[in-house]
């Protein structure tokens, strides 16, 4: 990939400031990723019977404007229609090393097939260095950057045009979420059970030692294990890994967990993430939820976008992709050929 003008690895912009952001009175980042799963299992128990329930809900979900300022002419077609991809962009507000502005720690493509049997989530390191298009001002773009400098260039339109054209997926729908609001939801389900491959010490007080072996972790618990990346040789790699089996063991302890039985339960889990929740204008959960009704972390593929690893560009860290397997990959997406994903996967 030619190495192109640099940029710091945050750009600090004020929230208010950028294009497509929540606004300032709200929590910025939301919990949109676990909202919709929890909807999804509501579907489970009979989106039918709860659908004046999941609307009540949904009402409540905000909104923003994702796709306006996406000039139509650079947006890759449609090739299967009947499957959907979703930009899932995060960050994590409490993170004790954040002290920037502005920015995405995460963006996951989320691959919905036809059948919507599985979903295929997949993660592109935010520092991977990529062409970021020009923002709709002019002021910012059009040159070579780590991907996350889209978002604090030109908000959340931005972001989609620089996903798209470095995929070339059509993006479909949006969703935000706030990884730091993880803490409530696993407090809500009792706890997540997580299998830690290795022993490693925490760099963030309480400074907690994570024994090697499978264990049940509270919300705080959980959300230090998801953002520990320094310890370890691939860095932000096993952060996108750690990251990846908590969205799971989520996903996991909602379906097995009872809260399906316990209304009171369900009822807590669901409106404390509907309350985080940001997406598009014109995604429906009550929709999404019917579709998903059936997933569970067993139908659920997690892929990093292929890459060739870490290296530099002047004075920047940064994550050079794959050209060639990135291609095969993303065309894989694409066309739905969810067998080629999940391959990739292996």
């Amino acid at each position: 990939m030619p190495e192109g003008e640099q940029v710091s690895e945050s750009v600090p912009v004020p929230s208010s400031e950028v294009p497509g952001s929540p606004p300032r009175r709200r929590r910025g980042w939301r919990i949109a990723l676990v909202v919709v799963l929890a909807l999804a299992l509501l579907g489970a128990g009979g989106v039918g019977a709860g659908a004046l329930y999941l609307r009540s809900v949904e009402k409540d979900v905000e909104r923003v404007d994702a796709f306006t300022e996406v000039p139509a002419e650079s947006r890759p077609p449609v090739v299967a229609r009947d499957a959907t991809n979703i930009m899932i962009l995060g960050s994590d507000s409490r993170d004790p090393e954040r002290t920037e502005g502005s920015r995405t720690d995460t963006i996951i493509l989320a691959h919905l097939p036809k059948d919507r049997k599985s979903a295929q989530l997949v993660s592109i390191p935010r520092d991977t260095w990529v062409h970021v298009p020009r923002s709709k001002e002019g002021g910012q773009g059009g040159r070579n950057a780590k991907i996350n400098a889209a978002y604090a260039w030109g908000g959340i339109p931005l972001m989609v045009q620089t996903v798209e054209e470095f995929t070339e997926v059509h993006v479909d729908h949006v969703a935000v979420v706030d990884f730091a609001g993880f803490q409530e939801i696993i407090d809500a389900l009792g706890g997540v059970d997580i299998t830690v491959d290795h022993t490693f010490t925490s760099i963030h007080p309480p400074l907690r030692t994570f024994r090697a072996g499978r264990q049940t972790m509270d919300g705080e618990t959980a959300l230090d294990y998801s953002r520990q990346r320094k310890q370890f040789p691939d860095g932000d790699f096993a952060r996108i890994r750690h990251q990846q089996q908590v969205i799971r063991a989520i996903l996991d302890k909602a379906a097995t967990g009872g809260i399906l039985t316990s209304p009171g339960k369900l009822d807590d889990f669901v409106r404390a993430a509907s309350a985080s929740v940001s997406v598009d204008r014109e995604m429906s959960l009550l929709d999404l939820a019917t579709e998903l009704r059936g997933l569970r972390g067993g139908n659920l593929t997690f892929v990093t976008s292929p890459s060739r690893g870490t290296g530099r560009v002047g004075s920047e860290s940064v994550v050079f992709a794959d050209e060639g397997k990135s291609q095969a990959f993303y065309d894989a997406v694409r066309r739905d050929a969810t067998a080629e994903i999940v391959r990739a996967a292996r």
